[in-house]
């Protein structure tokens, strides 16, 4: 009896083996970065068509307990091995943890660490600096304004805008309330350098662009910080703060039908412009002779771009057919989403509102993340499924921006 042999089966093809072109086409199709991360884990070969020609990741919505969203995906998801619940802030890439002994950077998506100074450790400009005070019957009070002199010490002290400029430059907004003080430091330093008489002031934000450190104030100023080395220590100082662009501000009033704008004033580059985004929060204020609180409303937006060769703010109808800014308190990027087939002339906005800098309240306990549509004027939910509670303490949700 002849046994009839089956023709040898070949193995299956290797995931390997799909062509380049073909894998670069699947994964532009995949804008959530762990997404990308789960595709390049594959092989060598995806890996480098992850790297090949991709546009930017979308940014990633952390939440102060640690849960984390791939937008525009809705299921939540944990980084393995840490939770990364009880961020203080965030910029860029980085999650802030703040500790005794200073502040503690990582990256949740690479691990690698940075460390910055605590904020009692602070080298004044000059060393030999004091605070001056007037006083006033038994009362002291500050002399002729706040310096950091005047506020070093309070335990209500706190960092509101941190920025990793370069690998050897960082700088942050400090301060009490709504005012501040601008802060240098080399990553890895033991202290901050401040410049100790410098008036404090109601800074909004503050942004790295093409090379030079900018911050605007309440008022709309725009503001150059010169940046200089002290030549002792070779630590990054403040030389001097310049006004570039001076703010045209109008201040907020009661109107008739017991309304109240308040607004909030954001920093972000795009498409190599710098922009400033003033948001307005239509707020609903008591009856006359009746106690209540203040009640946040809807928001509306307007967009200006610095004119540097005129030192003015121009206003500006759209942010771009394929752009969207993402705005948040802690960080801030405009970013193209054309790659992605979706559509732009949108911005993304936070309620991240700062214990301290509380001046209104909401009727609603939970919050969320909103789409401002810049064609309609229009504000919409931009996710009902995702919600969380709005914090009493200072642990706000952010935008983290992978890099590539």
């Amino acid at each position: 009896m002849t046994v009839e042999k089956k023709p040898h089966s070949e193995p299956p093809p290797s995931w390997s083996a799909l062509p380049l072109d073909l894998a670069v086409l699947v994964v532009r199709l995949l804008p959530a970065y762990a997404d990308r991360a789960r595709f390049a884990a594959v092989c060598p070969q995806w890996r480098a068509a992850a790297r090949e020609l991709l546009p930017t990741p979308l940014p990633l919505l952390a939440l102060p307990d640690g849960t984390f969203y791939n937008i525009p995906y809705t299921k939540p998801f944990r980084f393995p091995g840490c939770g990364f619940a009880g961020y203080q802030s965030a910029c860029g890439n980085w999650l802030v943890f703040s500790r005794d002994d200073g502040c503690f950077l990582v990256d949740p998506f690479s691990r690698a660490t940075v460390t910055l100074p605590a904020l009692s450790c602070v080298r004044l400009r000059p060393p030999n600096a004091v605070a001056k005070w007037l006083n006033i019957g038994r009362a002291k009070i500050a002399d002729p304004c706040t310096t950091w002199m005047h506020i070093r010490g309070s335990k209500k002290l706190h960092i509101s805008k941190l920025i990793l400029c370069s690998p050897n430059l960082a700088a942050a907004l400090a301060g009490i309330g709504y005012t501040s003080q601008i802060l240098m430091c080399q990553p890895g330093a033991s202290a901050w350098s401040v410049r100790a008489y410098d008036r404090c002031k109601v800074f909004e934000d503050m942004v790295f662009y093409q090379g030079k450190l900018y911050a605007v104030a309440k008022d709309e100023n725009l503001l150059v910080v010169n940046i200089s080395e002290d030549h002792s220590i070779g630590d990054p100082q403040v030389s001097k703060i310049g006004r570039v662009i001076k703010g045209d501000p109008w201040y907020p009033a009661v109107f008739e039908n017991n309304t109240r704008p308040r607004k909030k004033l954001y920093l972000v580059e795009s498409c190599g412009a710098l922009l400033m985004v003033r948001r307005v929060i239509w707020c609903r204020v008591p009856e006359p002779g009746v106690k209540g609180k203040v009640v946040a409303g809807q928001s509306k937006f307007e967009v200006f771009e610095a004119d540097f060769e005129h030192s003015r703010w121009v206003k500006a109808s759209t942010v771009g057919d394929d752009q969207v800014l993402y705005l948040g308190r802690r960080c801030s990027r405009a970013m193209s989403v054309s790659a992605y087939g979706f559509s732009g002339d949108l911005i993304f906005f936070l309620d991240d509102d700062e214990q301290n800098r509380v001046e209104y309240h909401y009727e609603d306990e939970n919050t969320s993340f909103h789409v401002y549509d810049m064609r309609s004027g229009t504000v919409r939910t931009a996710s009902p499924t995702i919600s969380w509670k709005r914090c009493n303490e200072m642990l706000l949700a952010a935008w983290l921006f992978p890099q590539d």
